[in-house]
């Protein structure tokens, strides 16, 4: 070390010794800082101290530089930063995970059910879930979601079968000035009661607001096979007051809507739903359902709705959650017509499937059989209620196979050139005889809508969710034997093995009756391709369909052949000579016949003319 270089250095040393020496406080100095120190302490609240102690143990293990003390400040500044706790409610039938963190319900496990994946069934699990009361204070808009509640208790509970609990979790603002989330639940429900209290909050919360605004979202997971399918029976429900009927948004498109007095909403997945029911009604407020482009979320669904705020020491608002399985029995009980979210079809054949063929699946249900053979039973019972008709409809197809040898006679005389003319030769022929052209398809018509009720049937029907019979894994979707790309025209990517058998049974059926009937020409061809058709449609539909329009056309085919080997076209032949030559007085006209007789002179006018 040179001289230079070890002057200045000991010039430093003298400066810097010197500087601590002369800048030390005087006794005087120390004596003020310290009752300074004191004097702040004193001023602190319980809620502070609390705070502080709450906030050195969340931020225990994390960096210092993490803390950002600007976060603490303003409305609710105490309940800005914590650390996320789950206490877990649990029965016999659900498990929910309640957070710390916007005292929200974050995840829902529905027990004993399996995903498609076979992992256990959430409704739904993860912070894009949002639950929290929005208002604004001191020009300040506050969100619940994003706030800090302490709980009662931070144990789990679980509930048995006759017992009950309940959590509360609130979320302070000063001394007597809170808000409660109070969670309650039986052993033997799937209904979480929910009831919000605010106390002293009628000066916190803006002097121009007359309402808190509930908002609920959540992104709600793929839990069926067919993520297509199940997009297209997903969509939010909702019921108005006032006697107002359930009512939905779009199912195939994005869709909103404003909302009246609500006594519930929903957000219905295929065979699971969350419903927020409020016991009081809420006071309107706005639904939305969005498909987004995900591979894994089926629809988001948002709800904002309004609870009426009253400048008063305390509110009270008792609401419930059903959070459980679409399955009509269990929602009929819940009341307040859930069961009304399950598409039991349109017309006639809602009430069919309601007041027949469910109250009959229920009983069938009580014998324990496995589901297959209960859809082998009901299909077996409907065929037989609707034989008297099949038995109609095929005598008036032989009668009109016997009048087909003179039906040809009269075409060719008369020729094809002129069919008003064709058309009222045919007219006498059926008179004379005593046969109703129609008589075949009046009872196949009143057959269709038991046949068109099935199709909304199964594809609702919650029980049949992971049932198996045979080689059909699961009743509730296709049972595919091969698998490919999606082909774009068509989109189908798959084969279902009991669509196959459906339809080659319909084909084989279609064969008999146009063999049975005569059909020729354009009529006996559209009944092969219509089959064709409905494989298309059906390849994607549950299995447990496919196997009911199996059976039923299997028996229907077993009843023909019945049918066709008891009558005998040799004496239908005998009763249509004799009819014809009874006096034309004696016959009575049907009323085909007289709308066709004054459709036939309305022509010739107009040809006339």
């Amino acid at each position: 070390m040179d001289r230079n270089t070890f002057t200045g250095l000991f010039l430093i040393m003298i400066i810097l010794a010197g500087s601590v020496f002369f800048m030390k406080p005087s006794e005087e100095e120390i004596k003020k800082e310290q009752q300074l120190q004191d004097s702040l302490a004193q001023r602190k609240t319980p809620d502070q101290k609390k705070l502080t102690d709450s906030l050195f143990a969340a931020q225990q293990g994390l960096e210092a530089s993490s803390i950002d003390s600007t976060q603490m400040t303003g409305p609710f500044g105490g309940a800005k930063v914590g650390a996320e706790e789950l206490i877990v409610l649990e029965n016999e039938f659900i498990k929910a995970s309640i957070s710390t963190k916007g005292g929200r319900i974050k995840s829902v496990e529905v027990k004993g059910e399996k995903d498609y994946k076979g992992n256990p069934l959430f409704l739904f699990n993860g912070d894009k879930n949002k639950f929290g009361l929005q208002f604004s204070t001191a020009g300040v808009n506050i969100n619940t979601n994003d706030l800090y509640f302490l709980p009662q208790s931070k144990e789990n509970i679980t509930v048995s079968k006759t017992d009950s609990a309940s959590l509360t979790l609130r979320l302070n603002y000063a001394e007597n000035k809170y808000i409660d989330y109070i969670y309650s639940l039986k052993g033997d429900s799937y209904q979480v009661g929910f009831t919000v209290i605010t106390k002293g909050m009628q000066d916190v919360v803006a002097p121009a607001e007359s309402k808190l605004v509930l908002n609920w979202q959540a992104d709600l997971p793929q839990k069926e096979k067919d993520m297509k399918d199940e997009r297209n029976r997903s969509t939010a429900y909702f019921r108005l007051s006032d006697g107002g009927d359930v009512d939905e948004l779009s199912t195939t498109k994005d869709d909103n809507k404003e909302l009246g007095k609500t006594d519930w909403i929903s957000f219905k997945q295929h065979y699971f739903s969350n419903v927020l029911i409020a016991k009081n009604s809420f006071n309107g407020g706005s639904l939305k359902v969005t498909t987004l482009n995900s591979d894994e979320i089926v629809k988001s669904f948002a709800a904002n709705m309004e609870l009426a705020f009253n400048r008063q020491d305390v509110n009270s608002y008792p609401m419930a959650f059903y959070f459980g399985p679409n399955k009509y029995s269990i929602l009929k009980d819940q009341g307040l017509d859930l069961e009304k979210q399950i598409n039991m079809g349109w017309g006639p054949m809602k009430w069919i499937n309601r007041f027949i063929t469910l109250p009959v699946f229920n009983l069938l249900e009580g014998f324990n059989w496995n589901y297959g053979l209960i859809i082998l039973v009901l299909t077996i019972l409907l065929k037989l209620v609707l034989s008297p008709l099949t038995y109609k409809s095929y005598v008036s197809m032989a009668k009109m196979r016997v009048l087909k040898p003179e039906m040809d006679e009269i075409k060719a005389k008369v020729g094809e050139d002129n069919q008003t003319l064709l058309q009222q030769e045919y007219l006498k022929l059926y008179k004379q005889a005593g046969v109703n052209p129609m008589g075949g398809c009046i009872p196949m018509v009143l057959q269709m809508p038991f046949m068109i009720a099935f199709f909304f049937f199964f594809p609702n029907l919650f029980e049949l969710r992971g049932e198996s019979f045979l080689w059909m894994k699961d009743l509730s979707t296709y049972d595919s034997i091969i698998n490919f790309p999606m082909i774009p025209v068509i989109n189908i990517n798959h084969i279902s093995l009991m669509c196959i058998l459906m339809t080659c049974a319909t084909l084989i059926s279609t064969w008999y009756n146009n063999m049975v009937s005569g059909a020729t020409g354009q009529m006996k061809y559209i009944g092969y391709f219509m089959p064709l058709i409905f494989f298309f449609v059906l390849n994607s539909y549950p299995a447990g369909l496919n196997y009911y329009y199996f059976l039923s056309t299997c028996f229907t085919f077993v009843i023909q052949f019945f049918i066709r080997q008891s009558i005998n076209d040799e004496k239908i032949h005998g009763m249509i000579q004799a009819n014809k030559k009874k006096p034309e007085t004696s016959k009575k006209k049907s009323s085909f016949q007289k709308r066709m007789e004054d459709y036939m002179r309305q022509q010739q006018k107009t040809n006339k003319k």
